[in-house]
This record gives C-alpha cells, sequence and structure tokens, in this order.
C-alpha cells in the first residue's frame, strides 16, 4: 500500500454496494415485494460517466427488487450481483472475469456484511456515515454521507487521478447531433 493518491491513480475497477452507499439506507417496502429507494443524480452521473470512458464498475449488494435492477440498467451498469449473501465470492468472480487484481480495486461499504471485501482489496473506501468498523477499515472516509453524493466523490477523485474527468461537456447521453450546435 502506497500513497492514496498514487494508489488511486492506479485503479483497475471500482466496486459499490447500494443500500448505505448509492442511497441512504432507507428503504420502503411495496406491496409487490420491491422497495422503493431514493438516489442521488451526481452520484448516478458520475457512474454513468465512469462506464462511458470504460472504467470496470461493479455493484455487490445484499439489495433486490425490479426497481432496483432497472436503476442500474439505466446506469449503464453490467456486473451486477444483486440479493447476494456472499460478497466475497462475487468480489473473487468479478476480479477473475474482468482480469482485475483486488489490490487495484476500490470497493465502497458501509456496513459490516462489506467487511470482509473491504480488507481483500486495496482502495477500501466508505462514506461518512458508514459503521465504525468500515470507517476502521477504511483508506478513504468521504465527507459525504451514503445517498448524499460519497459515489461521486471517489469515482471524480479516481477519475482526476486518471486525467480521464471531465474531458467534454456533452455529458453522458450527449448526441451527436447536439455535439455540432
Amino acid at each position: 500500500m502506497g500513497n492514496f493518491k498514487e494508489d488511486i491513480a492506479r485503479a483497475e475497477a471500482l466496486i459499490f454496494d447500494v443500500d448505505g452507499v448509492m442511497t441512504d439506507g432507507g428503504i420502503i417496502p411495496l406491496p409487490d415485494g420491491d422497495f422503493m429507494r431514493k438516489y442521488n443524480a451526481k452520484d448516478g452521473y458520475a457512474i454513468a460517466y465512469a462506464v462511458r470512458v470504460g472504467c470496470k464498475i461493479g455493484i455487490i449488494t445484499g439489495g433486490r427488487g425490479r426497481s432496483l435492477r432497472h436503476r442500474l440498467d439505466m446506469l449503464g451498469l453490467t456486473k451486477i450481483y444483486m440479493d447476494c449473501m456472499d460478497k466475497i465470492a462475487a468480489l473473487n468472480d468479478f476480479c477473475t472475469e474482468q482480469g482485475v487484481s483486488p489490490g487495484r480495486v476500490v470497493y465502497m461499504g458501509d456496513d459490516i456484511p462489506d467487511l470482509e471485501c473491504m480488507r481483500a482489496v486495496g482502495i477500501p473506501v466508505c462514506p461518512a456515515d458508514a459503521a465504525a468498523e468500515v470507517i476502521e477499515a477504511s483508506r478513504y472516509v468521504s465527507e459525504f454521507a451514503g445517498g448524499q453524493g460519497c459515489v461521486r466523490d471517489i469515482i471524480e477523485q479516481v477519475l482526476r487521478a486518471q486525467g480521464k474527468w471531465a474531458l467534454d461537456s456533452r455529458g453522458v447521453n450527449g448526441s451527436k447531433d447536439a455535439a455540432s450546435h
């Protein structure tokens, strides 16, 4: 483990938990068995932007539901482990499939089920309101809470360190026609 800024510049992938990281942890159960969650638009933009510039991004979550799947699909994510009770197996599968070293992975988690993965990667990070044990295991604690911009914070830091942030102003879904105006 070296300097944090040098390590994130060499990061090969980012993995995020959902509830408590991409959301504030609140869920509203719906009668059909799905759940309603509130997401931060800036986090969503950063994820979609990172996908667009070629970053390897994974989601490992105990969360489930059609609305969650829809949100992750909308962001362009394809490596999704939902309803996951064995997060370390999912992490190992992701790293093998993507050809990345766990030592070069950023993992953002917020609670006890994330600890094993956080201890297995080189760059464990967390939101400001993570469980005390997770904060202790992290190399970086975002100033932002879960669902309040912590995902954007770490993605922006990684992409800035790699020279990939804000390369153009077209936005994630910028059309070719919009670029010519």
